[in-house]
């Protein structure tokens, strides 16, 4: 749990924007600016750093108060024949009260991550999967594959805390611990070991990623293959791949599904977990989806606890429907069929809604910019910064605690929507 160790400074502050939740960051608070000073990387430095610029909600561009704004809400909704309530990028808290409100008002609900999430969910509500948790990583894996994603561009500090780690608590050399990328190559070094070990490399285009990983499989499960080449890879070269994973004591298979973006990746992934089974015939060996980005892992988790679905369900008939397809917001907009969306984006102010012609609604940072003025723009506090609140990190095993830092007046959403919720 984070604590002030002087006036404005906190230490072991837990990030809520980095997917991974690193609780080890040192923040400075003056007044409304918050400040990283210790263990920042990109993604947390933008996400604590991003200033306050405005703090008054707005009915149609014009200044006005939070109750006539939730009085606006409240109408719209009331008058709504299909709302969406999209975005979600909000903590446990205010993914509660997106929860309550749908059920309230008969609303579709969808996370702005979903397309790649539902990489994911749809291998798991197939066929299930094996995975590991990032404690797991940090103390046992002996090789990591990662699979057609650059990672440390969206997980900038994994390495460093889950693989470089100083030590294990088993004992283990961490510099005998071997990484390989199968698809696209690393951005950075962050991948490569404090004594200077590259990663190993094997690339091929997205495209090809389907046919190398089935070959793969097919490789692990000792089939031969009649071909030289796979995706421009050498038969010779996933053969040997095959076969440190066969050897290695604890492997973990990881990815990031947002990176997946080709034509029916959720059957890559499938082919990715059906593999990782296979292996534990022998040996053992574990995926690591990675994601928890804007607060998606913690959307779903709270949708399915309620519902019994994850997003993209919908309460239009009075109870929850589930349709990964008919519940695309995305798409649903485009085909016209939403009068009212309320778009929830609490950590970033580069993620805005879609161009729609539907009545929208923002609770958005403060200091979102829109190409087309929302109806109604509420300002609300970011999880973790202005209040309190828990999100879920990737792999959906801890709920962590975030601390207030800084008393900004902004309301929270679960605020905004359940004064809503309870006006309808």
């Amino acid at each position: 749990m984070s604590e002030m160790i002087e006036p404005g400074i906190w230490q072991e502050v837990a990030s809520p924007f980095c997917g991974i939740a690193s609780d080890d960051i040192t923040i400075k608070v003056d007044g409304m600016t918050v400040t990283v000073l210790e263990n920042a990387d990109p993604i947390v430095k933008a996400g604590f750093e991003t200033p306050i610029t405005d703090t008054s909600p707005r009915i149609k561009g014009n200044k006005a108060s939070l109750e006539e704004a939730i009085s606006f809400i409240t109408n719209a909704m009331r008058e709504s024949s299909q709302s969406v309530i999209g975005g979600m990028a909000t903590d446990l808290n205010g993914a509660r009260s997106v929860m309550a409100l749908a059920d309230k008002s008969n609303s579709t609900i969808d996370h702005m991550n979903s397309d790649g999430a539902f990489r994911n969910l749809l291998v798991l509500q197939d066929t299930g999967w094996m995975n590991t948790t990032l404690t797991e990583v940090r103390n046992r894996v002996d090789l990591l594959l990662v699979v057609g994603s650059d990672i440390e561009s969206s997980f900038p500090r994994f390495f460093e805390r889950m693989v470089w780690n100083k030590e294990s608590m088993f004992g283990q050399e961490i510099e005998s611990r071997q990484v390989v990328y199968l698809g696209k190559a690393p951005s950075g070094n962050a991948s490569t070991s404090p004594q200077g070990k590259k990663a190993q490399v094997i690339a091929c285009d997205d495209n090809d990623l389907p046919e190398v990983l089935s070959v793969l499989r097919a490789l692990v499960n000792g089939r031969q293959m009649q071909a030289d080449s796979v995706g421009g890879i050498p038969l010779s070269e996933l053969s040997t791949l095959a076969e440190q994973l066969k050897q290695a004591s604890y492997s973990v298979v990881t990815w990031s599904a947002s990176m997946l973006d080709f034509d029916h990746a959720e059957a890559s992934v499938q082919m990715l977990c059906e593999t990782v089974k296979d292996l534990n015939a022998e040996t053992r060996c574990s995926g690591l989806p990675l994601s928890g980005k804007e607060g998606d892992t913690t959307a779903n988790h709270v949708s399915a606890w309620q519902s019994g679905y994850p997003v993209r369900t919908s309460f239009n008939r009075g109870y929850p429907e589930y349709d990964p397809y008919l519940f695309n917001s995305q798409r649903m907009l485009a085909d016209g069929e939403v009068d009212t969306l309320v778009w929830v984006s609490s950590f970033d102010i580069n993620r805005t809604p879609p161009k729609t012609d539907a009545t929208t609604i923002v609770l958005g940072r403060s200091g979102m910019i829109f190409d087309q003025e929302p109806e109604v723009f509420i300002p609300v506090g970011t999880p973790g910064i202005d209040h309190a609140g828990r999100t879920f990190r990737t792999d959906s095993v801890v709920a962590v605690p975030l601390q207030k830092l800084r008393d900004s007046g902004l309301p929270s959403t679960f605020d905004v929507l359940t004064a809503v919720e309870q006006a309808l």
